[in-house]
């Protein structure tokens, strides 16, 4: 496991899963991941996902502007200064759908899409950097991109963020790891290199978007709690050395994946 308490620029930070109806969101994910809340109703909701005491994740309903779109998941990158971020983005080929806006005490953010329409936000931390318990059963791990645009993203990405891709596995794959050159995160023993900071998929369904995953302890038993509570198994489990892993659906449409640590 891995505690923070902060994330230099550039480092994916946060997850929060935006909903119509956060109030049965946080029963669904508090059942399946162990989660408890802190937060309250008003306009809008907004709950952060607490384990062992600590932050994990957020859920938040959704904008007006979209009130009727599915259930989605978007992941935060720390920057330094949303404004500027908001600006290069634009020149980068992406697109700010919200944004620079004050969100106190937590931090600043702008909402972004890049050039392929994956939508993701800068996050300036203030009083909330990001997760502070990441990489153990419960937790956020990483975020994987989705998108039909591959050279597009990995130029984006690094011109913003400084991220390198490195192809992995084998190329009809078409899968890349994004790494931040000078980065240190995780933990020693992890399966990718610790300088790892995101990973890029081919889309084969649905729209362009980010898709975190979480490790969990039993992926079996995670995929089938997911079913009894009205979400989808979207991908059963199967086996991905070391882990063991799914991709699931929450009963709003947020697609999400788990990976279950099989050996050390």
């Amino acid at each position: 496991m891995s505690e923070r308490d902060e994330y230099p620029a550039g480092v994916p930070c946060w997850v929060e899963g935006l909903h119509r109806d956060p109030d049965a969101a946080r029963d669904f994910y508090g059942a399946l991941m162990g989660w408890e809340f802190e937060g309250s109703g008003g306009e809008p909701e907004y709950f952060v996902a607490r384990l062992r005491g600590r932050d994990v994740a957020g859920l938040a309903s959704m904008p007006q502007a979209v009130e009727d779109a599915d259930g989605v998941w978007m992941t935060h990158v720390a920057v330094d200064d949303a404004a500027a971020i908001a600006e290069a983005a634009g020149v980068a080929g992406g697109r700010v759908m919200a944004g620079p806006l004050d969100v106190p005490p937590a931090g600043r953010l702008a909402v972004i899409a890049d050039p392929g329409g994956a939508g993701f936000c800068a996050w300036d931390g203030q009083a909330r950097a990001g997760a502070q318990v990441i990489n153990e059963a419960g937790a956020w791990a990483m975020s994987l991109l989705h998108t039909p645009d591959a050279d597009g993203a990995d130029a984006f990405y690094k011109a913003l963020f400084g991220w390198e891709a490195e192809p992995f596995g084998p190329p009809e794959a078409n899968i890349a790891v994004y790494r931040l050159p000078g980065y240190v995160g995780g933990e020693p023993s992890q399966p990718v290199p610790r300088d790892v900071v995101a990973v890029r998929m081919p889309l084969e369904d649905g729209e362009p978007r980010w898709r975190p995953d979480f490790w969990v302890a039993d992926a079996e038993a995670v995929a089938a709690q997911t079913g009894e509570r009205g979400g989808t198994v979207v991908t059963a489990p199967y086996d991905a050395p070391p882990f063991k892993q799914a991709v699931l659906s929450d009963p709003e449409g947020g697609t999400f994946s788990v990976s279950q640590l099989m050996a050390d």
